[in-house]
């Protein structure tokens, strides 16, 4: 990507993810897409099933990461394995970790795909879940890694607002380090189920031809099925230890 173009990608993540939080600028989140994810067969005994219970309630689903885990996300591209380590980010690792122990990565869609920048996901489809997350703010953990090719941060509107919403860098986009992009793991294993992402959406409305996010928060799936047909999805996650 051109400094030129990687600038404006990286302002458009900053107008997003940056504006105060109202229906306006709230990431869009999952719903099954294609006929293959919207028939896709029950999970299987190792993916987590979500806890409504949790997902509707954060305080519930607090809890603390192991040193080191690995996440595989069953997507509508393949199989896609997370290897997170805590003393990266250890805050970011603890929320990751509670998000999947909960179930949350279910119908999750990459909503927000930039060709040669990154892959955004983790709005929920369920609207009531979405808005019982948005508030959920951590706080922030200093940079120790890079966010090179296939590493994992939390998408944010300055300090100390990440939820839920997560990126995959396509490749080395080492100029967020300084802005405080914290990468807390790292895709091992299905980066070429990453580069293989739907990305013919770009960026979103109203700077592009995207979901718009106010409506994501509001109409949840339903819009997105409807609307945007060919996004890519995570059916669902499993931990691997």
């Amino acid at each position: 990507m051109s400094v030129r173009n990687f600038a404006l990608a990286l302002a458009a993540v900053l107008a997003v993810s940056c504006a105060p939080k109202t229906q306006e600028n709230t990431q869009p989140g999952s719903a099954g897409t294609q006929a293959a994810a919207q028939q896709a067969p029950a999970a299987q005994n190792k993916e987590i099933k979500p806890d409504m219970e949790k997902l509707k309630n954060p305080a519930a689903a607090a809890e603390t990461a192991p040193a080191s885990f690995k996440v595989k996300f069953k997507t509508t591209k393949g199989d896609v394995t997370i290897s997170v380590t805590r003393d990266w980010a250890p805050r970011g690792a603890d929320r990751f970790y509670s998000l999947v122990k909960a179930g949350y990565f279910t119908d999750i869609a990459f909503f927000r795909v930039i060709g040669g920048f990154m892959a955004q996901f983790g709005i929920h489809g369920d609207p009531a879940v979405s808005a019982a997350w948005r508030p959920a703010n951590i706080q922030d953990d200093p940079v120790k890694q890079s966010n090179g090719r296939g590493y994992l941060s939390y998408a944010m509107a300055g300090p100390g607002t990440r939820t839920t919403q997560f990126f995959i860098n396509f490749g080395d986009n080492s100029q967020l380090d300084s802005m405080g992009f914290s990468p807390f793991g790292k895709v091992t294993e299905g980066m070429d189920v990453v580069d293989s992402i739907y990305n013919g959406y770009g960026e979103g409305a109203p700077r592009g031809a995207g979901p718009d996010q106010g409506r994501v928060q509001m109409q949840g799936n339903a819009y997105l099925k409807k609307d945007f047909p060919r996004l890519d999805y995570i059916l669902g996650a499993e931990l691997l230890n």
